[in-house]
This record gives C-alpha cells, structure tokens and sequence, in this order.
C-alpha cells in the first residue's frame, strides 16, 4: 500500500473544518494545524482522558459541551477539537485559559480565537473521523457503528451502580414498556424533584436519588430505546424550566437542555442515558445552588447574580453591572442593601472569594493565577480581599483546606 503523507491529510481536514487538527506518534506530537491562532493548545486539560481512548473512533466531550474526535491506527493517534454546534460564553472561555495555563495577557486573545474555531455538529466531526478511519484503518464505518467512548460516562455509570434505586426510568424489562398497561406514577415523583431542582438542594436531591420509586411512566416509543430517549427529553424540558423557576439565566438553561439533548441522541446505551439523566439532574440543581437563591431573592440581585456568573474571571464593579441593567450605579446601590442587607461590593467580593476557595482547594493553581483569573489586580490584593473575607489568607486556606 502507499504510504500516506499523514500531514498532508491533517492540513487538508484543518482547512476543510476549520477546527485545529494534531497528530501524535505514541505520546509524542508530530503534528499540529489549526488556522486559528492559540497561545495554548486547549487540548492539554484533558490530555489524559482523551489519551485513554484506544478505540479506532472515539470522541471525548468536556464539561462544557465541547468536545474532541479521536481515531487510533497502531501508534498513531489524530486528534481533532474542540468544537461544539453553538458559542461558547466567554466565562466558560476564560475558565479554560485558566485551566491551560494561559498567561494573563494573553487570555483575551485565546478567548477571541477559540470564538473563530469553527462550529460543527458532533455527527459532522464523527463523519470526519470515519473518513480518516478509513484511510488509516481500511475500515468501513458509519455513524450508528461509532460507539460512545465519553470518559466521563466512567465515573456516571459507577455512580449509577452504587444508587441503583434512583433510576429516574423503569428499564426493568420491555415487555413492561410495550405492555400499555403500565401504571402513571410519575406526578407526584417528579414534582418532589423538580422541586430540589427549583431550590437548588443538591445534598437532598441526592438523598431523594437514593430512595425514590421507580418511574412507571406511559409509552411513548414503539422500542426501549427511544422510549429511554423520550423520556430523557421530557426531563430535560421540566429540570430546565424548574431551574429557570429557581433563578438560572433562561437562555443558559435553555441551551444547556440542548446540550444534554443532544448529547443523549448520540447514544445507543439505555444505560448510558440513564446515567447522563442523573448528571442532568444534578448539573441543574448545582446551577441553582450556586446562584445562592434559596431565599426568593427580588429581581435585582437575580439580575446582579447572573451578570456575575457571566463575568465571574473579570474585575466586576459597580458601575458596570449598573450599565448593564440600565440604572444608575446610585440607585443600583441603595436598591440592592435594602433587597439583601449586604452593599453590592460586599457581595461581589464575597461571591469572588468563595470561588477562589473552590480553586485553592481542587486545582494545583497558585494564588497569583487564582486572583488574576478573578479579574484582582495584584496578588497582594487578591490577598487581602480573600483574608478579610475567609479569615486567613490564601496559601494558610490551601494549606488547611486542600486535598
């Protein structure tokens, strides 16, 4: 056979997709294209899962819906990604250059390349990648012969076995399904979750998992597998609208529905939806905790809430979440003490620092690049807020804290 000039091929599909292309020999890169400009290849944060996929196709999808296809031949291993079908906000950009280590100065333009990066559906890569199979592999693949090889699927079905009772969906048999007889139950089942969902309870929502009923739901699907699709669809549509209920942004949970929609139409595993359910139901119920709205907050401080988890790695202020809302940064003050008891620079820094916290505690990130991503101008100050806030400063809380 004639050999073939693998480069060639990976420049080829580069400018074809307009997705960055790389190509390893073992554990050693020997290629890379892309014709947009990256100061850090995104790639290096999840370089180890994305290693673990030995499959001749696979793809890897990360935490914010992007994701990577993958096709193995011996020792060579072609990789392409990120992408994703819709654009990235720029707080998930930032919370990426931040995990890539990429220098402040720099982060802007990493925020705007990674935007150029074409947009594709995860179908249209994966069509890619059985071509690129086929050159490398001889073998002929299509679409419904890819299996899923999403390393996060690991930690989702070991989760799953060990709350086995907390299946949102009765797959106990099919003839179940087809039966038409089986009994409604699932009113009063779904809206106790939909209502932690809407509080944002996640340690009770994960209590309730583990001790729920069994869903008996209608058919609404000729076979198993759609009716576990349908299913999924129909409890995307109600957790969305119940977060939505609970103060997360409607576009944001809108589109994170979509997302998870997607996602679950890729796959072939009624176990394997069952498991991405559970990680739904629980994403959205962390969105709504996170927004800290357990107290029926007025519309100013839901409003100042999502501005700051939009803006969460820039240096927020007053003056401009007032231009946002289309106040004046008086009124937008005097306003907010008396709907929380709190001045707004109060509940920034406070909201900054129990980020900070998180960071300090699961990342290996030093303190100069934790306060740097969180828009502080210094180290110093980022010091002195986090102490005046956490008291003690940042290194004695990760001395403390850390794992």
């Amino acid at each position: 056979m004639k050999s073939i000039d693998m480069g060639y091929i990976c420049k080829v599909i580069g400018n074809l997709s307009g997705i960055p292309v790389r190509l390893f020999r073992g554990e050693r890169q020997v290629f890379y294209y892309s014709i947009v400009e990256l100061s850090k290849d995104p790639m290096i944060v999840y370089f180890d899962e994305i290693w673990k996929i030995q499959a001749h196709i696979g793809y890897f999808v990360t935490r914010h819906f992007n994701y990577y296809g993958i096709v193995n031949s011996g020792n060579l291993k072609f990789v392409i990604g990120p992408t994703r079908q819709v654009l990235n906000k720029d707080q998930e950009l930032r919370e990426l250059a931040f995990r890539a280590d990429v220098p402040p100065e720099d982060v802007d333009d990493f925020v705007t390349g990674m935007k150029s990066i074409v947009r594709m559906p995860l179908d249209s890569v994966l069509q890619m990648l059985c071509t690129i199979n086929y050159i490398l592999n001889d073998e002929k693949l299509e679409l419904k012969d890819v299996a899923i090889f999403d390393a996060e699927q690991d930690s989702l079905r070991e989760l799953a076995e060990q709350q086995r009772s907390s299946r949102l969906l009765d797959t106990d048999t099919a003839s179940d399904i087809q039966s038409q007889t089986a009994v409604h139950n699932t009113y009063m089942i779904e809206q106790e979750m939909l209502q932690l969902v809407r509080k944002g309870d996640t340690a009770a929502l994960k209590k309730w998992f583990a001790t729920a009923p069994a869903v008996r739901g209608g058919v609404i699907a000729p076979d198993q597998l759609r009716q576990t699709k349908n299913t999924f669809v129909v409890t995307a549509t109600l957790v969305s609208r119940a977060a939505i209920h609970g103060g997360m942004d409607v576009q944001d949970a809108l589109s994170l529905s979509d997302a998870f929609i997607q996602k679950c139409e890729l796959f072939y595993s009624i176990e394997q939806i069952v498991n991405l359910q559970y990680h739904m139901v629980l994403q959205f119920a962390e969105q709504v905790e996170q927004m800290h709205l357990g107290k029926a907050p007025s519309k100013l401080v839901t409003d100042v809430l999502h501005y700051m988890q939009h803006h969460l790695s820039e240096p927020i202020t007053a003056d401009a979440i007032a231009q946002e809302l289309f106040m004046s940064r008086p009124y937008l003050s005097r306003k907010f003490k008396e709907d929380t008891g709190e001045s707004l620079t109060d509940f920034i820094l406070k909201r900054k620092t129990e980020e900070a916290k998180r960071l300090l505690r699961y990342t290996d990130k030093s303190a100069t690049t934790i306060g740097a991503y969180l828009g502080f101008s210094s180290l110093g100050h980022f010091s002195r807020v986090f102490k005046k806030y956490a008291g003690r400063t940042p290194i004695e809380y990760r001395e403390k804290y850390s794992k």
